[in-house]
């Protein structure tokens, strides 16, 4: 394995990986407890709908994906079920799918949008450029330590929801807003590199492996990130050694790590009982 560091690609895939898991994990934490699994598919769909649109347009694809996926996150930060019939899920759900529908309009009807939303489906972590790395190192870096000073706040807010306990919230919460925006700019940045699927799985599989494994919060985000760390390395290392794309093992890693964890809670089960 070691000589895959030779190449100054690979070593790039797994340093953006790396970047990614762990913002992404952390992230996921929030996510999977909010229970708004959705959201990340979402904001990755307005993200590809920018590029659809920018194509249609014939604009700069990052830019208007960007101002979209922003908007988007802070459109979504205003929503709050209080109807118990409803879930904050279906909500998600619904923008997923219109997102979606906009998404191929626009393709049908832009020269070359096919190529610009394939790029954002499946990303290219082999092919990523010296300034993506030092643009998403420096993001996501603003992102970790908002969220590190004000964990308390963040992890308190996201308590409430995921009680259902969100009438004392207001309309507008500076608090869910800084959230929202936060996986908004993280998830549209890393889509650009690692497509929407794998940072779907960057942001859910961590967290629930680590949630099977513990009931510690601070273990499940520290297992979380470890989990996103270890998926990643030997994601790139599976697609080098045996020729497959990046992106897709580093999925079936991560998979791989959910199965492990599945398999010692049902252990842990058997041995209770």
């Amino acid at each position: 394995m070691t000589s895959l560091f030779a190449y100054d690609f690979v070593v790039n895939a797994m340093i953006v990986g790396v970047l990614m898991g762990l913002l992404l994990a952390y992230l996921g934490v929030h996510v999977v407890a909010r229970g708004i699994v959705f959201v990340d598919l979402a904001l990755g769909q307005i993200s590809m709908m920018g590029v659809a649109l920018a194509a249609f347009l014939e604009m700069e694809p990052t830019a208007v994906s960007v101002a979209m996926t922003l908007a988007g996150a802070f459109l979504l930060s205003l929503i709050k079920v209080t109807d118990t019939r409803l879930k904050q899920e279906a909500i998600i759900g619904i923008v997923y799918a219109l997102a979606s529908a906009l998404t191929v309009l626009l393709i049908s009807k832009a020269a070359h949008g096919d190529s610009d939303i394939s790029e954002v489906l499946f990303g290219s972590m082999f092919t990523v450029t010296t300034t993506q790395m030092v643009t998403i190192g420096a993001v996501f870096l603003v992102i970790g330590v908002l969220h590190l000073v004000f964990r308390r706040r963040f992890f308190a807010l996201t308590d409430k929801f995921a009680s259902d306990e969100v009438h004392d919230v207001s309309f507008f919460d500076a608090w869910n807003f800084l959230f929202y925006m936060s996986i908004g700019l993280a998830i549209v940045l890393a889509v650009r590199i690692g497509g929407v699927i794998p940072v779907f799985a960057y942001i859910v599989i961590p967290p629930v492996s680590a949630i099977l494994l513990t009931r510690s919060r601070a273990v499940v985000v520290a297992l979380a990130l470890v989990l996103a760390v270890v998926g990643s390395v030997a994601g790139i290392w599976f697609s080098v050694a045996f020729d497959f794309p990046a992106g897709s093992s580093v999925v079936a890693m991560l998979g791989a790590l959910f199965v492990a964890a599945s398999a010692v809670r049902l252990l842990r089960l058997f041995r209770a009982r």
